[in-house]
């Protein structure tokens, strides 16, 4: 994947020995994951008050929530490189280490439809794209809500049903399949509340965007007209979010690179949310996750890790609400877990974490919680709240007829 094999024994980060593969004997398919590291003994807890000690391996942002917030506290855990993915990830992205290029201006690339796209990357926006080609499954579907929550604490689930159909690295289809240029087709549907009930999105990702930019629909369950929707992209905000991420939030990152210049700051080991099995478990509901001002840090796990640290400086001529961005991501998944966020005043705004964990059945190192804090308003959002689901990760059949605006009327008129 391009990540360094080799261990540091000195921070307690051992070599990558092909990650986690084993299914754990409590495993149901579709369900939720059971933790195969339950045994691990807890190390030591970082807070408000120890964070200067730890300050070389964490983020500006984590010490500000850690400063800000006296009841938050990452708990840390022994290191454990389990990311893992199907062996045609490892061929491709192998195969993609002499054959991709980006396109000019840096805002997609071509030479490629499965793998990481830039295993050995010689700048920062070729990073980002690794992020954004990581390997994320096949043809599924899956339900989780999302909580906008106050500064005391007070919230109103949002919840959705979402399909997938990952173009770019899908084992399920033949190469021919994975037509040059497309990434993924991706379906939202709200189905509650009722107020917002019906609506669903639709989007079609590119790799050259410059070329095919992002298309976006949506299907209005009050008018019973699907419309094209030019502002799902960039700093425009997330849907139903309180305006507490913005659309290229989700995910971390996702869209179009085109309005940042994207550097490669270095690599350093940081402790990132990692193999966060119980914070994502039906063990919890999700009332025991949300709490004023952060997740309930009791459920979380945090491992060091060696990242790349990638900065976003936002381009002259240009406009979005982030005039910098900071990301940090996993050298063996090239997933990002950690975004901190400036204003235009070059002052730190926001504070994003992902939580992730092994599909150990598939295998992927996968997104889980996401929460995407807020330190002037004192308030975050969580994303991905599976707890009370019963289905997490849900094979279907689809094909593209599935994914076209005009599926979006019948569904919405079931």
């Amino acid at each position: 994947m391009g990540a360094e094999k080799s261990g540091d024994p000195a921070l307690g980060i051992p070599a990558w020995t092909g990650g986690l593969t084993d299914v754990h004997p409590d495993f149901k398919p579709t369900g939720h994951y059971p933790n195969p590291y339950s045994d691990d003994e807890l190390q030591f807890e970082i807070t408000g008050d120890n964070a200067d000690q730890y300050a070389k391996h964490l983020t500006p942002g984590q010490i500000k929530l850690l400063k800000q917030y006296p009841t938050w506290k990452m708990k840390v855990y022994p290191s454990r490189r389990s990311a893992s993915f199907p062996q045609g990830i490892y061929d491709a992205t192998r195969e993609n280490a002499t054959q991709v290029t980006l396109v000019e201006g840096g805002n997609g690339f071509t030479g490629s439809t499965a793998g990481i796209a830039f295993p050995i990357p010689q700048n920062g926006t070729e990073v980002i794209w690794n992020h954004l080609t990581a390997y994320k499954g096949n043809t599924w579907a899956t339900s989780w809500a999302q909580a906008p929550v106050t500064s005391n604490g007070d919230y109103n689930l949002v919840e959705f049903d979402y399909e997938y159909d990952f173009i770019h690295g899908n084992q399920l289809k033949d190469p021919s399949e994975r037509k040059d240029n497309l990434l993924l087709y991706f379906l939202q549907a709200i189905t509650a509340p009722p107020r917002l009930a019906g609506s669903i999105l639709l989007v079609h990702e590119y790799a050259d965007q410059v070329s095919q930019p992002r298309k976006a629909w949506i299907y209005n369950p009050g008018s019973r007209r699907v419309r094209l929707a030019p502002n799902v992209a960039y700093d425009n905000p997330g849907t139903a979010s309180d305006s507490l991420r913005t659309n290229d939030d989700f995910g971390m990152f996702n869209g179009a690179t085109d309005r940042y210049d994207w550097e490669i700051i270095g690599k350093k080991a940081i402790y990132i949310p990692y193999n966060t099995f119980d914070l994502n478990s039906d063990k919890i509901s999700t009332k025991d996750v949300l709490m004023p001002g952060h997740i309930n840090p009791e459920h979380a796990r945090y491992e060091l890790h060696r990242v790349w640290h990638v900065r976003a400086t936002l381009r002259d001529g240009t406009s979005h609400i982030y005039k910098r961005r900071d990301f940090y991501l996993d050298e063996d998944s090239w997933v990002v877990h950690v975004v901190d966020k400036y204003d235009n005043r070059d002052q730190l705004w926001r504070v994003s974490e992902m939580h992730s964990l092994n599909f150990y059945d598939l295998p992927m190192l996968s997104a889980g919680v996401e929460v995407h804090h807020d330190l002037n308003a004192k308030r975050y959002i969580a994303m991905r709240l599976t707890n009370d689901n019963d289905v997490v990760y849900q094979p279907i059949k689809a094909n593209d007829n599935d994914f076209r605006p005009a599926a979006l009327r019948s569904r919405g008129r079931r």
